[in-house]
């Protein structure tokens, strides 16, 4: 229970976080724009993003990892995934633009959100498994994301969102089952 209630908080700080900054960085689009580029090096609450969202994100998701780890392997390596990009946005912000190539710092940036949404897809069609053909198809959205936000776009901003709400809502959603069948 405690996991499934860490897991739905963090998801509502970070939905309620993201529509709060937004207004605060000048040109900033939920479409257009990821997620990283409100922490953007030189951003101008790039510090609050980094150490007052996305660290605490990725604390909670590795709180959740721990807890769910003795019902589910599984649903750990999602939340540990999670965690993974949430920190590697903390410890490496994006160069402006987020772009593919550029700094070391933003390649190891794009690696760590690689690890976020290819073992998080990974993770979400594994339990399809155990709990039915939705985490699949989650987890199937969630790696054609991951392709598609190698690209520039001017959607890419939306396509990141989804795979976000793919993510958190399928960990919900997990550590509330196993939770229910423990």
């Amino acid at each position: 229970m405690l996991a499934t209630a860490v897991a739905a908080i963090a998801a509502t700080y970070l939905l309620a976080s993201l529509i709060a900054l937004a207004p605060r960085k000048a040109g900033y689009s939920h479409i257009k724009h990821s997620i990283s580029e409100m922490g953007e090096i030189g951003a101008p609450h790039q510090r609050f993003v980094a150490f007052g969202l996305f660290l605490p994100i990725g604390l909670a998701m590795l709180l959740v990892a721990y807890l769910v780890r003795p019902d589910s392997s599984t649903a750990s390596n999602l939340a540990l995934s999670i965690a993974i990009g949430y920190i590697g946005a903390t410890a490496f912000p994006c160069d402006p633009a987020s772009p593919l190539f550029s700094t070391t710092r933003q390649a190891l940036h794009n690696i760590a959100g690689a690890i976020q949404y290819i073992g998080g897809g990974i993770a979400l069609t594994t339990l399809a498994g155990r709990f039915g053909e939705p985490f699949e198809t989650a987890g199937f959205i969630v790696l054609v994301t991951a392709i598609a936000l190698c690209f520039s776009s001017p959607v890419r901003g939306i396509i990141q969102r989804i795979a976000e709400t793919c993510l958190f809502g399928g960990l919900a959603l997990a550590v509330w089952q196993i939770g229910a069948a423990v």
